[in-house]
């Protein structure tokens, strides 16, 4: 078989398949009693990532390297890299909204890549000499992985500022380490015990103040029974007027806050490797583990913006609306990252790029 003609069949078949997917995740989400669409939409997700997979391979073997020396196949690489993170986000959080978030952005990748790059970009060509190295496998697919990871998680966070329209909602459960743990907000008091502030922010009780004050029920403060007292402050009142999340929301809502932040952790290790090994090779072919070449500082400034991510969810405690906003940014910035700095001139890493 010709595996050009192979490779120009599954790259459009790629982007039908995707687009088919979007339309079925869309549908699902505006007709959720039709269950059999999720199912669907997550075939559609398998048989374009095999695609994908396959036309990577076919790639591989015609040119004799591994197909990440180019634009074109580092477009694929990358869109494969979120299908396959897709499908694990998917399976983890068992929301189709995942695939209402990942599917056009891997869609318009393989399209841009199958119909706006010009031929003589799509087409296989010999390494430079640069380029000649087994470092290329290892540095290269290890930060499209990590970018494929860190953008699926972006775009969860995403999904969760408009699943909650950005209203700062108490979550559970989804960070760890010190300040991880929300309480409820009750405490006890005596009976006699003047109750002046409360134990918890209001915005962080979903508006309201709660506490417990001990009584008997008499009046005498015995200590015998526990009643709860609800003091609603001025700030509670002012959220409170907002539109309540119903309870789907808040379950959707929290799924999502949690899937994101687990795959941005898959993420940063990766992103944080491919950076290592980038620096290594980098003392082979150049006779410097770093240059400050766009693409390493733009690397460094990808990295900061997650690390003070983690840093935020794991030291600080942070959930719900400042992570997912911080998320949101470094999408932008991974972009930046990936595509940016090649629009904006040359560097160290512009081979086979736009310039």
């Amino acid at each position: 078989m010709n595996l050009v003609v192979l490779q120009n069949w599954l790259d459009n078949a790629s982007f039908a398949i995707l687009f088919l997917t979007m339309l079925v995740y869309w549908g699902g989400a505006a007709f959720p009693n039709l269950p059999y669409l999720a199912a669907l939409g997550t075939a559609g997700m398998a048989i374009a990532n095999l695609c994908i997979a396959t036309l990577l391979g076919a790639r591989w073997i015609e040119a004799g390297y591994f197909p990440l020396s180019n634009l074109y196949e580092s477009l694929f690489f990358l869109t494969w890299g979120i299908t396959a993170i897709h499908l694990i986000a998917e399976n983890s959080s068992r929301s189709r909204l995942v695939g209402v978030a990942t599917a056009p952005v891997a869609m318009a990748i393989a399209a841009f890549a199958t119909m706006t790059l010009p031929s003589q970009m799509q087409a296989s060509e010999p390494l430079v000499p640069a380029l000649k190295s087994n470092w290329l496998m290892m540095h290269v697919s290890v930060m499209m992985l990590s970018y494929s990871a860190l953008m699926v998680g972006s775009l969860l966070a995403i999904a969760f500022l408009i699943v909650t329209r950005g209203q700062n909602i108490q979550l559970q459960g989804s960070s760890v380490g010190t300040g991880g743990y929300r309480s409820n907000g009750y405490r006890l008091h005596k009976a006699s015990e003047l109750i002046s502030q409360p134990l918890t922010p209001a915005v962080e009780n979903n508006g309201f103040a709660r506490f417990e004050t001990s009584s008997n029920g008499n009046g005498n403060g015995n200590g015998n029974t526990a009643v709860l007292n609800l003091v609603t402050t001025p700030e509670s009142q002012a959220v409170a007027s907002a539109e309540p999340l119903s309870p789907q929301r808040l379950s959707l809502a929290e799924t999502l806050d949690n899937i994101s932040y687990r795959i941005i952790g898959l993420g940063f290790p990766l992103l944080t490797i491919g950076i290592i090994a980038g620096g290594v090779w980098a003392n082979e072919a150049w006779g410097s583990y770093w240059s400050w070449d766009p693409k390493e500082t733009w690397a460094l400034i990808t990295w900061l913006v997650f690390a003070a991510y983690l840093h935020a969810r794991i030291t600080r405690g942070w959930q719900g609306r400042r992570p997912a906003i911080l998320a949101s940014a470094g999408l932008l910035v991974v972009w930046v990252c990936y595509l940016g700095v090649n629009l904006l001139g040359k560097g160290l890493h512009s081979y086979g790029w736009f310039f």
